[in-house]
């Protein structure tokens, strides 16, 4: 099936493999993230669809299961199926029928807190779960399937002709499809509407939140912090709300995939680690706008632009592991003295860090931290990288390397 302005998504790979070895797939994400763009372009030739959005569809699957089931007989693909999570257990009695056929049902759903009860419940052993998260900028670039640094290579890869301006111009504008694809859209105007139908459904339908006006404000109070130590008793406190409305607050906005937690690496290294978590927005579009923010030059030199960068880098590398079909295992690092790494990425036991910062002038001292990292972690250390707004790619020590975040 051909979509019209359709970008290419490092998730492509994972996503037929996980339809020719599992008889359900379930692909969770944030709203307008291109999921029902995605199963369509892979799979509409193929298979029947089915949204489980509008309210008499959605009755229709509630009231009679096994009726609409037999309306839409797999292969069919099932949107936002958290409307209908009733309906999962028939899905299982439907599979359960021809147990070795992969690719019977596809399903999507926004919202990860109800369906992975249900899915657990239901379809254990069944199905496969796969995200995808707004756009990477391998996959706006046209090259989906690009390597991080630490694993390609050729580190001398052609400059980009991409100037700051316009760097910071897509950090306004935000990576969610419909935005990147239609270059002339107001994003002001959609990310506007965007967080007001956010707030309205997967709010009201996960949580009872009584004033939406007070949730608006913690969303910008939130976004304020970003890239910082979170303190939730400070937030409550600045908000006139109890410390658990925050954390039931915050438990929406992780499991609808508006912000990543990032939490500190612990190891028995002998030292006073901070265990208070880090908050990062999904989307640098979604954390601009809440912080008014319009102008690419106003983000880049205000107080929240090492904030925004280090947002945009987390989740470019969060969008990579993800989008690969892996669960991402990333950390950051600091020390009870202050001593902080931005982005610790652990793979196979291996820790690499990362740092970030807004300079376009790299210089040793700023690998720092990087260096006592290293140091305490021996041999589970692997070279590290210091993401920046510069141009020049060089070594800033002997396992550290300083890393343009426009050839990232």
């Amino acid at each position: 099936m051909i979509v019209k302005n359709y970008i290419q998504r490092s998730l492509e790979r994972a996503l037929k493999q996980a339809a020719a070895e599992f008889p359900a797939v379930v692909l969770t994400g944030p709203r307008q993230s291109g999921k029902t763009t995605l199963l369509k372009t892979l799979f509409g030739d193929r298979y029947g669809y089915a949204s489980l959005e509008p309210p008499d569809i959605r009755e229709a699957a509630i009231h009679d299961p096994r009726g609409f089931l037999r309306l839409h007989p797999p292969p069919v693909i099932f949107d936002e199926v958290q409307y209908a999570p009733d309906l999962l257990p028939y899905i299982k009695e439907v599979i359960d029928t021809h147990r070795d056929q992969p690719g019977q049902y596809l399903l999507t759903g926004s919202q990860n807190l109800l369906l992975v009860q249900k899915i657990t419940e239901s379809l254990a052993g069944r199905a496969a779960m796969l995200r995808l998260l707004p756009l990477s900028r391998h996959e706006i670039g046209g090259n989906p399937n690009a390597l991080m640094p630490w694993e390609a290579e050729d580190l001398q890869k052609s400059r980009s002709t991409v100037t700051n301006h316009d760097i910071w111009y897509d950090f306004l504008r935000g990576n969610y499809p419909e935005l990147v694809a239609n270059p002339e859209r107001d994003s002001q105007l959609w990310h506007s509407s965007y967080i007001q139908t956010y707030l309205e459904r997967d709010v009201r339908m996960l949580r009872q939140v009584g004033d939406l006006t007070q949730f608006q404000i913690f969303l910008r109070a939130l976004a304020a912090r970003s890239a910082q130590l979170l303190s939730l008793s400070d937030l409550a406190r600045d908000l006139g709300v109890a410390v658990n409305t925050v954390k039931a607050w915050l438990s929406v906005l992780e499991a609808t995939y508006q912000i990543i937690v990032l939490r500190p690496y612990h190891a028995n290294i002998g030292k006073r680690l901070v265990k208070t978590p880090k908050v990062y927005f999904m989307d640098a579009g979604t954390l601009c706008h809440l912080t008014g923010l319009r102008d690419p030059r106003h983000a880049a030199a205000g107080p929240l632009g090492g904030a925004i960068m280090e947002t945009v880098v987390l989740c470019e590398i969060y969008k990579t592991f993800t989008h690969r079909g892996i669960d991402p295992q990333l950390y950051f690092w600091r020390t009870s003295a202050g001593t902080e790494v931005d982005i610790v990425v652990e793979i196979g036991g291996k820790l690499i860090p990362i740092e970030v910062k807004l300079t376009a002038t790299p210089r040793p001292a700023m690998a720092t931290a990087i260096g006592k990292f290293q140091q305490d972690f021996g041999n589970q250390a692997l070279p590290g990288y210091l993401i920046h707004s510069g141009e020049l790619r060089l070594p800033l020590g002997e396992n550290v390397t300083a890393w343009p975040f426009r050839g990232l």
